[in-house]
């Protein structure tokens, strides 16, 4: 089995290494291999260099580098990133150090366990380190993920979370329309759209950034989230692909 790790990027040449050393260094359970996936949004600093190295001297790892033509945003980086990848289950990982690789395995013990088509690492659940940052953040994250189960008729305590894990051939089913960070609720609401599908959440840390660290989420993000929730939920219903049908 194949686990393919999308990392986004843009702007991210002083961490980059670091998670993809983090990410390498990780040893999966249940004898998963790894496909590292980086989609350079394209960066104006050295990412793409970085990578291009990065890839020259680790030969014998399956990394990926995937070029956007111009900058379109995380969402589009996703889109990309999922179309080309190869495995069986699908990861995203931001190519800051927000989120801590190590944890991969907890989102794929109920994958291997047969429970789940899909994992969702909440931020908030369980007793893992996270770093204390904004309030308005915090009530602003749970707000969006209440509406979203509001229309979702799901149960998340983090609807924003990076670490999602899906099973391949269902998230490609799905037709993307967010090149940004609506990415979040309309994924969410697709693929709650799915019949009989199993959805889990496990416990994550989570170490944040200032923004002066680099962070780029802002305030026009969340309302975009917002209306992201209402769009795809009530408003614009089709979600999947035209080639496998339409709903």
């Amino acid at each position: 089995m194949v686990l393919s790790i999308i990392i986004p990027a843009y702007n991210e040449a002083q961490t980059i290494q670091q998670i993809l050393d983090a990410v390498l260094a990780v040893e999966l359970i249940n004898n998963f291999e790894k496909e590292i996936i980086v989609v350079n949004d394209c960066s104006k600093d050295e990412t793409s260099s970085i990578v291009v190295q990065y890839i020259t001297l680790h030969t014998n790892v399956n990394i990926k580098l995937v070029e956007q033509p111009y900058n379109q945003g995380k969402g589009a980086a996703l889109h990309r990133g999922i179309e080309v990848a190869t495995g069986n289950y699908i990861i995203i990982q931001d190519a800051d150090l927000e989120y801590d690789p190590n944890e991969y395995n907890l989102l794929l013990v109920p994958i291997v366990r047969g429970f789940a088509d899909v994992v969702y690492g909440s931020r908030f659940l369980g007793g893992n380190p996270h770093r204390i940052l904004f309030f308005w953040h915090s009530i602003g994250n749970q707000f969006l993920t209440f509406i979203s189960n509001m229309f979702t008729n799901l149960n998340l305590t983090d609807m924003e979370t990076c670490y999602k894990l899906f099973r391949a051939d269902i998230v490609k089913r799905i037709l993307f329309k967010e090149n940004r960070f609506g990415f979040e609720p309309e994924v969410t609401a697709k693929i709650a759209r799915f019949e009989h599908i199993r959805i889990y959440e496990v416990g994550i840390s989570y170490y944040g950034r200032t923004y002066k660290e680099g962070k780029k989420i802002g305030w026009k993000d969340g309302f975009r989230a917002l209306y992201c929730i209402l769009k795809y939920n009530v408003f614009s219903r089709k979600y999947l692909k035209e080639s496998v049908g339409s709903n």
